[in-house]
């Protein structure tokens, strides 16, 4: 038996028809036509699916659709404003702390969340906040380096990073 839910993604409020076992990811990349979150391992492991829901970082591979009606969710797409990168997008391509760019959005919104929560996070604290997200291709040095200068080059305040 499908089901109607209301999404409201990245500003925008979505009206769709989901299967009872249908995930959040399927539904954002499939129905609303938006690729950032990756499906990686589908399983919950590798961080690639992350987007925010409710102010949360949160694998859309293990969330059903229909757990998400009404909820506020962030995706990749949402953080870009009038073609301007969001500055831990910036920072993560300054610091060259993406290759392949599949675990990319996954980093970023994880990292968004602490800095939101955090703007002045030590080593570890970034750490432990992307711990679910797994990188093959660059290692984890220039994704701690991104993050640590996207917290400390807010010339603009906080107050950029947050939007």
């Amino acid at each position: 038996m499908k089901k109607d839910i209301e999404l409201i993604v990245n500003g925008h409020l979505y009206e769709v028809v989901v299967k009872p076992t249908e995930s959040l990811l399927d539904v954002i990349r499939d129905k609303l036509g938006l690729s950032g979150a990756k499906k990686g391992c589908n399983v919950g492991e590798c961080g690639s699916c992350t987007v925010i829901m409710d102010g949360m970082p949160v694998r859309s591979c293990l969330i059903l659709a229909t757990r998400a009606d009404g909820k506020n969710i962030i995706t990749i797409e949402g953080l870009a404003e009038r073609g301007k990168l969001h500055p831990l997008q910036e920072a993560f391509v300054r610091e060259g702390a993406l290759q392949c760019g599949f675990c990319t959005p996954g980093f970023i919104l994880s990292a968004k969340v602490l800095l939101d929560e955090n703007p002045n996070p030590s080593e570890e604290e970034i750490k432990r906040a992307i711990e679910g997200n797994l990188c093959r291709c660059t290692g984890y040095t220039g994704i701690i380096k991104a993050i640590r200068a996207a917290a400390e080059s807010s010339g603009k305040g906080q107050e950029e990073i947050k939007r």
